[in-house]
């Protein structure tokens, strides 16, 4: 059967992949460290789910707006204003299908063919692909350890060219875990400033945040960031609602309709009686259930960052947001470890799980071949766990 030349293009997912095959191996009876999720291993709290049932014994089962029913587009308003100082009215928010959807229905809104999107490495996969669908170009800035894995306004300087059309930032960052301090991100501001440059600001980890970290959002940063600024967030992480397919985009309101337009005819509302448990997730109960799963994340990164850093021939940056360590262990690349050559961050992690059955995802997808992400959203007992095979597998 014919399959399209844009289909065929598109790979499949690493982070998906890697989880995958740690479920079949399981499957199998081997006793698997995962460390390739990039979902909270906590249950959504109980309030949650209490109010999806409400929600379907009330009969809120039917079709809803496109972007989303008013109800929680002013939940969302409200929750941008007190949280993250941003005046948007509900018309200037969509409830997308998820935090990948709100990505690639923005891209496909506000994107033209030839148009060029600055993004830096580490990068989430799906940004690079969702950037070809539509037809764009993605500008890659490479960044390392020398620049803390961020884009430093000189590097950004140099990216801009007459084709430049968005700029996309992730902080806090997948894979690194690595977050832009108030002051960089306005210097990044500073640096847009008289261009039409429009900025992708994906902020669905700004609860998860450590240590000293402050947050704040791009659009907050000044009107001008107010008015190019698309920002996009969602349930998934902060309540642990991967599986409830829930993300938000707020920002100029042409570019919402625009995305709602497009909404329309790709998958409709999203699911109506989870909207309604989104309603109640933003309630009085959220504080306190975030934040025992981030002081819970706080103790597993630091404990793993600690421990990737005692493993000779491994680097890793602290971990200052999100659920994810992404060490460098290039050092190992030209060894021969159980019989396998190890070349790369590919091979470094098939090697990795093939003799030991710990899964963690190769850099390389990501941009950076010199890395491997681990999550640390599992138990500490696991971290130990895949921790000790590591350490055990490079020193011997």
């Amino acid at each position: 059967m014919k399959v399209s030349k844009r289909a065929r293009q598109v790979p499949p997912s690493a982070t998906i992949a890697v989880t995958t095959r740690a479920q079949e191996l399981k499957a199998q009876g081997v006793d698997v460290v995962g460390f390739g999720a990039g979902a909270p291993d906590f249950d959504t709290p109980q309030y949650i789910k209490d109010a999806a049932i409400e929600a379907l014994n009330a009969g809120h089962t039917k079709y809803t707006a496109a972007a989303g029913i008013p109800e929680l587009r002013k939940t969302i308003a409200d929750k941008l204003k007190r949280e993250n100082n941003l005046d948007y009215t509900p018309q200037q928010i969509i409830v997308n299908i998820g935090g990948k959807h709100s990505v690639y229905e923005a891209m496909q809104a506000v994107l033209d063919p030839g148009d060029e999107v600055i993004i830096q490495t580490p990068y989430w996969v799906t940004y690079i692909e969702t950037i070809k669908l539509a037809d764009a170009t993605a500008k890659v800035i490479e960044t390392d350890a020398t620049t803390g894995y961020k884009i430093t306004p000189e590097l950004l300087k140099a990216a801009i060219s007459p084709k430049t059309a968005m700029l996309l930032i992730n902080s806090p960052n997948n894979p690194g875990g690595f977050t832009y301090t108030p002051d960089e991100l306005k210097a990044l501001a500073e640096v847009l400033e008289g261009t039409d440059i429009m900025v992708m600001s994906d902020e669905i980890y700004e609860k998860l945040i450590y240590g000293d970290t402050r947050f704040i959002s791009f659009a907050s940063i000044s009107e001008d960031a107010y008015n190019r600024t698309l920002t996009l967030n969602g349930l998934s992480k902060s309540f642990s609602m991967t599986g409830w397919r829930l993300g938000f985009t707020a920002g100029p309101l042409d570019a919402i309709k625009a995305m709602s337009r497009l909404q329309s005819h790709m998958t409709s509302n999203a699911a109506t009686f989870a909207q309604y448990a989104a309603v109640a997730a933003y309630g009085p109960q959220a504080n306190d259930a975030i934040e025992k799963m981030r002081l819970e994340f706080e103790k597993r990164g630091k404990y793993m960052v600690e421990r990737l850093n005692a493993i000779e021939g491994v680097k890793c940056e602290e971990s200052t947001g999100a659920f994810y360590c992404f060490p460098d262990v290039s050092a190992n690349y030209g060894r021969t470890i159980g019989g396998a050559k190890i070349a790369g961050s590919m091979d470094f992690a098939q090697a990795l799980l093939d003799q030991t059955a710990v899964a963690l995802v190769p850099g390389l997808p990501f941009g950076c071949d010199k890395n491997v992400r681990l999550s640390f959203a599992c138990s500490l007992e696991q971290i130990k766990k895949g921790l000790d095979r590591i350490e055990k597998w490079l020193t011997r």
